[in-house]
């Protein structure tokens, strides 16, 4: 019997999972949360949960937590005026801050990293030069709150709903 089916998940995958779930999750409490806003937060829930925290080869790597974000990005400044990285942290504090913030907050100051992720994402804005990417990075700085609140929600909602693998039955009822 093959479990691959039940174990490899693609990014497309992944992101749609996270869609749909978020979606689910923002409209039950706030119809007009702009659709945008909504893919580009299942974007980065998706690309974290498919990446590695030690990969060498996507961009951003996974955090393993917030004193990764303040080692890489605080400490060191050198990189501030560069849009993407700028993304690349404040998508970092968006997840950690929203949607493993039950976890970060026993080691954390989770209100002080997610003013932090804000500014992040602000700066990208400012230091786009695609007009469209600084409007959703404005965006993403504006309603940074938001959306950590609904990925903490999305969080509570797959703990409370455990996932089973189940074994597909054959005609005669039996495991396969």
């Amino acid at each position: 019997m093959s479990y691959e089916p039940w174990l490899a998940v693609t990014n497309a995958q992944a992101l749609r999972f996270f869609y749909e779930r978020l979606r689910e999750v923002v409209h039950e409490r706030a119809a007009d949360a702009a659709d945008d806003e909504l893919l580009y937060n299942a974007s980065v829930l998706a690309h974290f949960a498919t990446t590695s925290t030690v990969s060498t080869t996507d961009f951003p790597p996974s955090p393993v937590n917030l004193s990764t974000v303040f080692d890489v990005f605080v400490l060191d400044r050198s990189q501030h005026v560069d849009p993407d990285l700028m993304e690349a942290a404040g998508s970092q504090c968006l997840m950690l801050t929203g949607f493993f913030q039950d976890q970060q907050s026993h080691r954390h100051n989770v209100d002080w990293f997610a003013d932090l992720g804000a500014d992040f994402y602000e700066s990208a804005a400012h230091l786009s030069r695609d007009p469209s990417r600084g409007r959703i990075m404005g965006a993403m700085a504006a309603h940074f709150s938001f959306w950590r609140r609904q990925q903490r929600r999305l969080a509570a909602e797959l703990r409370d709903e455990p996932r089973l693998i189940h074994v597909p039955k054959t005609e005669e009822g039996l495991e396969a």
